[in-house]
């Protein structure tokens, strides 16, 4: 009997009745041959496999979670910390006039752009821990550097090579975890990996208060200086720590036992119900880029990055309020603690229920909020009400959507990487042209910007639903299809093998 008609007849004894029956033989079937745990672990009843499944996460979490964490707070610190010195003498120092700090803050975003997808398609055939950490010593060091510019010509340099470096860990990390969770796990550690963001503002405030408060002229170096310095030196010395600890995948991964790591691949078999499929590089980007659903989380991506632009000006827009620069720093501290937890809080909920749109649509609808009276209004208590809402909207919706981004492109890993890539390179073209949307001559109300970004929050909750939609529809193509393999399995007729099908019980999340 060939492989093809093993498989019809393999269907045609499921109990048509029973749908959780049929998926589980399906993994099994799916499976078998790539992981010969996968019969023992199928055998196991309800309460023994979840027992030894809540083991597994637990160490994975605990090998994995707080490095990623750590590493994207770097990430985003030597990234944004540009804001926090600029309340020093950066702009005076380097003769920067009108809207230099927005071009320096701009032509760091297209350099990372353009490593975006070779990164991601390269970290397909690296070692993960080698790859990720090797590139945070590379942008701890360059951000260093950021402290030897004498002029604005050295620091626009220094911002190009930072982008370079810094491109392969966010979409990296966003697949490395994707290898090891599944898709209703995968969104609350998403939740605490980008909590990485927020928790980078928090102690990006406290450390530029502390050292631009403190050491501004020790040792003959100004305190923004001391600033880059302290917090490169910082990273490097992490990334060396991180390089000897970080797991790659489940296959490869010392700490786990072979019992283990077979469980831990089986898991995300089960998950999606689809064995991974062995592609070469090229042919994952082309399955992405045949999926119509990829352009669309792209936009949706895009103007949820746009949506975000203030928080590289947040200490300028808090210093319209009227207090000292390093009073202005020390403000932004309470605003970024309040967005971490509401982060953990609702991205929680979303695993929780297994919802991802609506959720985004009212995070999205709070920030639309929190840009209108920040721009509405010159009272004191309102504007600094409405710069908590910014970020409370803004960014936990943003990190349901990383979540949602990589659930929805499960297999092979090449195409889930290529999609990954893709929506973050082109996303991210937001902060390029978003960076000149506050600029110093719109305070204190930044009218222009406060007003266009309310709408493009209304935008990225109403797109959210949209793509609800969709799924919606898709999933009710594959109920069709799988009505109808069952339909053909029964009469011996063979399924087309060219035809792209999730095998039985894949749904879409929304």
């Amino acid at each position: 009997m060939s492989s093809e008609k093993a498989e019809a007849a393999a269907r045609a004894s499921h109990d048509n009745s029973d749908v959780g029956t049929r998926e589980k033989t399906d993994v099994v079937h799916a499976g078998a041959n790539q992981n010969p745990w996968a019969a023992k672990f199928e055998a196991q009843d309800e309460a023994e496999r979840a027992a030894d499944e809540k083991r597994l996460l637990r160490k994975i979490d605990l090998h994995l979670l707080p490095f990623l964490i750590v590493m994207y707070l770097l990430n985003f610190l030597d990234r944004a910390n540009l804001a926090q010195a600029r309340q020093g003498t950066l702009e005076a120092d380097l003769n920067m006039t009108k809207t230099d700090f927005n071009f320096a803050t701009s032509i760091f975003f297209a350099a990372y752009l353009l490593m975006q997808l070779p990164s991601n398609l390269l970290i397909t055939r690296v070692r993960p821990s080698i790859y990720l950490t090797s590139a945070m010593a590379l942008w701890g060091l360059v951000s260093g550097c950021t402290a030897l510019a004498t002029k604005f010509s050295h620091l626009i340099a220094i911002r190009v090579i930072l982008g370079v470096v810094e491109a392969p860990f966010f979409p990296g990390a966003v697949f490395l975890m994707s290898s090891w969770y599944t898709r209703a796990e995968l969104t609350r550690r998403m939740s605490l990996f980008y909590s990485g963001n927020a928790l980078a503002n928090m102690f990006g405030g406290i450390i530029g208060a502390a050292v631009l408060g403190n050491m501004e002229g020790s040792l003959g170096i100004s305190g923004w200086k001391w600033l880059f310095i302290i917090e490169g030196a910082v990273t490097v010395a992490f990334a060396i720590f991180a390089s000897f600890f970080l797991p790659d995948y489940p296959t490869t991964t010392r700490w786990l036992s072979e019992e283990e790591s077979a469980r831990a691949a089986w898991r995300l078999l089960a998950d999606i119900n689809e064995p991974d499929a062995p592609l070469s590089i090229w042919g994952g980007l082309k399955l992405a880029l045949l999926d119509y659903r990829l352009y669309l989380f792209v936009l949706l991506q895009h103007l949820s990055l746009l949506s975000q632009t203030f928080q590289y000006f947040f200490p300028s827009i808090v210093q319209t309020l009227g207090y000292g620069k390093i009073q202005t720093l020390w403000l932004t501290v309470p605003v970024w603690f309040g967005t971490f937890l509401v982060s953990v809080a609702v991205t929680f909920s979303s695993a929780k229920t297994n919802d991802r749109s609506l959720h985004i649509f009212v995070l999205m609808l709070i920030a639309a909020i929190g840009n209108a009276i920040a721009t509405g209004t010159t009272v004191l208590g309102a504007r600094f009400f409405a710069m908590f809402l910014m970020p409370m909207g803004a960014v936990p919706a943003y990190q349901i959507l990383l979540s949602w981004i990589s659930n929805s492109f499960p297999r092979p890993a090449v195409k889930r990487s290529s999609a990954l890539a893709i929506a973050n390179m082109i996303g991210n073209t937001a902060s390029i042209y978003g960076s000149y949307m506050y600029p110093s001559s719109d305070a204190p109300q930044y009218i222009p910007g406060g007003s266009a970004n309310a709408v493009v929050c209304l935008l990225v909750g109403a797109l959210a639903i949209g793509l609800r939609y969709v799924h919606v529809w898709e999933n009710k193509k594959l109920e069709k299809a799988e009505v109808e393999d069952r339909a053909n399995a029964e009469n011996g007729i063979v399924a087309d093998a060219t035809v792209d099908r999730r095998v039985a019980g894949f749904r879409y999340i929304y």
